[in-house]
């Protein structure tokens, strides 16, 4: 078969880099396009994952922008797509892509695990053949999105369970950074601050920050989605900030703790069991909601509640065949 994967937005590299190896394995040919934004295309270099860019890059925070970077990528998504012939088109939250593979006649696949991020759902839901998502979300919340239930394929898990299948972490990663383990290693991701669905704003997120910057036994590293947050978090003083993409599934193995306002890397925490604090503004999706009840995933409400000391290592890693998920994701060639 050929395969098209369009990877729109950093977490969706790790999601597919072993099930692109799977499906080259089977002795299927991908294709993968992307789009400039955080740090999309340097994971993608850094996972030696051959892809084109098409289209513009993303609209930013305003709704226009957004809109208008959205009619762009669908043009030359469509114009790259047109004449390759691809038998499927597979993505995670990149609703762009169904949207064309539908216009050509792609079957295709709109994974999400993320519930809350309604208009680009509605538009990924409404156009793939199959919408794939983890058990954990109701089917009524499906339903709002327009993933009826006869379009619908479940997962068991965490989506981050499947891809860190087998990981052992690299912890060169550390010297890279110039980070040694004497003291509590912190991992902080940075809010998603130009997503439609986290406008609310986030004080704790600086209340955190603040504190970890203060403990003379905690090295802070805190990985930005932008240069605009970059440069602002380089300011601070104290804290470690990569300039260039690094490999994250490594450092929150090797961390004690991680605190992101995002999902992924908390997820990913949890998955490799690390204790891992959210601070989302947003509504709680129904995988972390599960994961808070569970008490794998801590909702921080004081910046004083962190707990900074270091852990125990776990032996073992993840245990989820990746090929379950890719099959679930292959269910788009069903009729």
């Amino acid at each position: 078969m050929r395969v098209w994967i369009d990877v729109s937005n950093s977490p969706q590299v790790p999601f597919f880099r072993p099930l692109i190896a799977l499906l080259e394995k089977r002795g299927h040919e991908v294709a993968v396009t992307t789009r400039e934004f955080a740090q999309t295309t340097e994971l993608l270099t850094l996972q030696r994952i051959p892809f084109d860019v098409v289209g513009p890059r993303h609209g930013g925070a305003s709704a226009t922008g957004k809109a208008r970077a959205m009619a762009g990528r669908l043009r030359a998504l469509r114009a790259y797509a047109g004449s390759r012939e691809f038998d499927v088109a597979l993505s995670h939250a990149s609703h762009e892509l169904p949207l064309v593979a539908r216009s050509l006649g792609i079957p295709s696949a709109y994974a999400f695990d993320y519930e809350y991020a309604r208009v680009q759902h509605g538009f990924g839901c409404r156009a793939a053949r199959r919408v794939v998502v983890p058990d954990a979300i109701p089917q009524a919340r499906l339903d709002r999105l327009g993933a009826r239930v006869s379009k619908v394929r479940r997962y068991p898990g965490l989506k981050e369970e499947y891809y860190l299948h087998g990981f052992e972490p690299d912890e060169t990663v550390l010297a890279d950074l110039g980070v040694n383990r004497e003291g509590v290693l912190a991992v902080v991701r940075t809010p998603p601050d130009v997503s439609l669905y986290h406008r609310h704003g986030n004080p704790l997120f600086a209340d955190v920050l603040t504190r970890l910057a203060q403990e003379e036994t905690v090295q802070t590293v805190v990985l930005p989605r932008t240069a605009e947050q970059r440069a602002e978090l380089e300011a601070e003083g104290r804290l470690v900030v990569p300039d260039h993409a690094v490999d994250a599934q490594s450092l929150v193995a090797l961390a004690d703790l991680v605190v992101s306002a995002g999902g992924t890397m908390n997820r990913e925490a949890v998955a490799l069991g690390v204790p891992a604090y959210t601070t989302f503004a947003g509504e709680l999706g129904a995988v972390d909601e599960a994961l808070v009840t569970d008490g794998r995933l801590h909702v921080l409400r004081s910046a004083d509640a962190l707990v900074l000391e270091r852990r125990e290592r776990n032996e073992g890693s993840p245990g989820r065949d990746p090929a379950v998920l890719l099959d679930t994701m292959l269910a788009a060639l069903e009729r």
